[in-house]
């Protein structure tokens, strides 16, 4: 909750609109008052939403432990939702008068839900529909989710106590810590000279042959992508390293760019990611699973997205760097603390010597050590208070996000719509390869969408029950979820990588758009064979059990 509210302090929180690029002057003020009043007016209800769980719980009389009440703990939860709605308030434009205006419109909503004019059950979808309005004109994602899941409990008489239970239940689960302290040893990275060195060793081994380059970007964002949770920290941390040597390798400028784009989410399905982790906590999957399912499918990507750029590169060879075994080992020995990263990790994992959160842990600490004290890149005081309050943020962020989510979740299973798309499903398909082919379109359009992170807590508890039907192994079931949501930050209006490329490397969003469409051709061909082909999922992690 902190980091959400920091977040929001700071204007970052996660959002899908895109009409600050469209909007101009008064209706750019008009629609980021509007959007900034709704949010408030949903961010106080959740906040009342808290206050009322917290009411059940102090009767309770629940002890945390050394005689404190849990409900002192469990307060956090309302209390960063108030500071949310009051932060949406001051951070809107055109001074008081905005801010004014947008507190007048949280007033409006919050009488109409308090004494709303019709039954409630009638005003659910102009609710709704003013809630896609906020959403398009730039309130945040959880105010979208949290949002639509209070209308929905509100039209039915439902009490709104549920949600916070919800998001409370998620941030404690056990192994939920694996996320932030795997996204800090990537923001160790980041923030430290890593992207550097990489760079260094994989242009040196690879920069000598056509398309040399383009491997560098692949293996490079694959790297840091599988660190940093595709949070889009890969694009922020190498696009302005990486361009530049696309360029200068004699590569389109449209091509470059499609690239680094696109190679931005490299990784996602290659371990610790943090998608993998968040799956295999909402499907009850083993992560160990997850983690050894994702290795082939995430290489073939790697390897399709490299073939693509060693296509496209020149074929002459001026542009090559020589190949050097001097600057090769020099460049090996200069990373090498880096490059081991992985290793201790996975072989703190899958080695039997550490939990999944053990192992998070120890990747942290092995990322703070080699970047404060090893190589120096980051000063110990102010380095490292940087590194944990920008991974807060982002973290905070997210998990605001995934707890509301999870609230709009437990509606559609209080609907029973999971199980009526499974009779209707079921009903009508009858091959579990067209229920795959069904599958795929339908994650296409959530990526268009949603964000991976609140596809995974909305949509998976629909998918698994579907993929238990038909018999679809459940790893795989999970590694083809993903490989779709893959292209989700590549496909518009709502992919995290054209956003973040426009602004990382100061292009028009629509010349972003045009120079990602191979890659998003390249992308959809893996993610059919990925689906196609089960045994790239199985097979690594039954040798493993057989084993």
């Amino acid at each position: 909750m902190l980091g959400g509210a920091v977040a929001a302090r700071e204007g970052r929180m996660l959002s899908i609109s895109t009409a600050d690029a469209f909007l101009k002057g008064f209706w750019k003020s008009a629609f980021a008052v509007f959007s900034h009043g709704v949010a408030a007016a949903i961010a106080i209800c959740l906040a009342e939403a808290g206050r009322q769980w917290i009411a059940t719980e102090i009767e309770a009389g629940a002890e945390l432990a050394f005689g404190v009440p849990l409900w002192v703990v469990q307060a956090v939860l309302p209390l960063g939702f108030g500071v949310v709605a009051l932060r949406s308030l001051r951070h809107v434009p055109d001074g008081w008068r905005g801010r004014l205006a947008a507190t007048g419109i949280a007033a409006l909503v919050l009488i109409l839900a308090l004494y709303p004019p019709l039954d409630p059950a009638h005003l659910v979808w102009p609710a709704l529909i003013v809630l896609g309005i906020a959403t398009l004109a730039g309130a945040p994602i959880f105010v979208s989710l949290g949002g639509a899941a209070l209308i929905l409990f509100w039209g039915q008489g439902e009490t709104i106590a549920s949600l916070p239970v919800d998001h409370y239940r998620l941030v404690t689960n056990p192994t939920l810590p694996t996320i932030p302290l795997f996204t800090l040893a990537g923001y160790f990275l980041a923030e430290g000279g890593a992207s550097k060195r990489l760079i260094r060793v994989f242009r040196a081994l690879f920069g000598s042959i056509r398309g040399g380059p383009a491997i560098v970007t692949a293996i490079v964002c694959a790297f840091f992508t599988s660190f940093t949770g595709a949070s889009g920290v890969t694009i922020l941390a190498l696009g302005g390293l990486l361009m530049p040597i696309l360029l200068a390798a004699g590569y389109k400028e449209r091509t470059a760019l499609g690239l680094v784009t696109g190679a931005g989410s490299l990784g996602l399905l290659l371990p610790p990611c943090l998608p993998l982790i968040l799956y295999a906590i909402v499907a009850k999957v083993p992560m160990q699973d997850m983690f050894l399912g994702g290795v082939l499918p995430g290489t073939l990507l790697v390897v399709m997205v490299a073939w693509w750029g060693i296509r496209q590169g020149p074929r002459e060879a001026e542009h090559r760097v020589p190949f050097s075994w001097s600057e090769a080992r020099a460049a090996l020995w200069d990373a090498k603390w880096e490059l081991l990263l992985p290793a201790v990790a996975l072989v703190a994992l899958f080695g039997g010597f550490a939990t999944p959160v053990e192992a998070s842990a120890l990747t942290a600490l092995y990322a703070f050590g080699i970047e404060v004290f090893v190589y120096r890149d980051l000063p110990l005081v102010k380095g490292t208070t940087k590194v944990l309050a920008e991974c807060g943020l982002v973290i905070g962020g997210v998990l605001m996000i995934l707890g509301v989510a999870l609230g709009f979740t437990n509606y559609l299973i209080f609907a029973d719509i999971p199980t009526q798309i499974l009779e209707s499903i079921t009903a009508n398909i009858e091959s579990p390869l067209m229920f795959l082919l069904l599958l795929n379109i339908f994650l296409l359009l959530v990526g268009c969408l949603m964000d991976v992170f609140s596809a995974i807590v909305v949509v998976v508890p629909l998918i698994v029950p579907l993929g238990e039907h038909y018999g679809i192994e459940p790893v795989h079931l999970g590694i083809v979820f993903l490989a779709n949501l893959e292209l989700g930050y590549l496909t518009p209006p709502v992919g995290m990588n054209l956003f973040l490329a426009s602004y990382r490397l100061n292009k028009p969003m629509g010349e972003v758009y045009r120079s990602v469409v191979p890659m998003l051709v390249v992308l959809f061909i893996g993610v059919l064979a990925i689906t196609y082909a089960p045994w790239l999922t199985t097979w690594l992690p039954g040798l493993v059990k057989a084993g």
